[in-house]
């Protein structure tokens, strides 16, 4: 967590004082890149339960929205970012593909916890769709810069990028860049007391919009 923090210190620094970094560099565009965050599950969908009670659905919600708060406050508004839904509602797989291709996203990423009936199964998977779309070719490297970004800044262990055929990821890779984040395995004692930790949720929702800023 120590290393973590002092991420967030140099971030922070280098956007207060306007310091050139390519970490902080806004890609070459005349307009906003659109990033579309969709928070798994929702509603009667309550996803994975944690060995402690935790929910799913829950806690991806409340990291796409620090997402969105970083972006709003530290950022001040740098992307143009949507969630496929801001409070606790079920919203259909094919609503949520929709939103992304109705605002012509530039990113799409969605964000679940895993489950395992291995009570040691722990780390980070990123999924792309095994279905070869427009996009596939920039998927796979988002998913690995995604991976390769929380493992050094957060320590998780990295299960892979794997390909596979949600229906989120699938519906999307032809219209942009679209991958699924397995954050976590809630059947881990470890890992799900980690994510109990609202500073935690914090650092998770940093780590991820740090790739937007590369």
């Amino acid at each position: 967590m120590v290393q973590f923090k002092v991420l967030i210190s140099l971030l922070l620094a280098l956007e207060l004082f306007g310091i050139h970094n390519p970490v902080l560099a806004q890609k070459a565009s005349n307009k906003k890149m659109i990033i579309v965050i969709d928070p798994g599950h929702g509603g009667k969908d309550s996803g994975a339960v944690g060995v402690n009670g935790i929910l799913e659905k829950d806690i991806v919600l409340k990291i796409a929205k620090e997402i969105v708060d970083l972006n709003e406050t530290t950022f001040k508004n740098r992307f143009e970012i949507y969630l496929t839904r801001y409070k606790d509602t079920l919203i259909s797989l094919g609503d949520r593909t929709k939103l992304a291709k109705s605002l012509n996203a530039d990113i799409f990423i969605s964000l679940h916890c895993n489950y395992s009936d291995n009570p040691n199964a722990r780390g980070l998977e990123v999924y792309v769709s095994k279905k070869q779309g427009k996009y596939s070719k920039e998927s796979v490297l988002l998913a690995y810069d995604l991976q390769n970004g929380l493992k050094e800044n957060i320590g998780f262990e990295s299960r892979g990028v794997k390909f596979g055929d949600f229906q989120v990821i699938r519906e999307t890779t032809d219209y942009s860049p679209a991958v699924l984040l397995e954050l976590c395995f809630l059947s881990h004692r470890g890992e799900v007391q980690h994510l109990t930790e609202e500073e935690n949720l914090f650092a998770l929702g940093l780590s991820i919009f740090n790739w937007f800023t590369n």
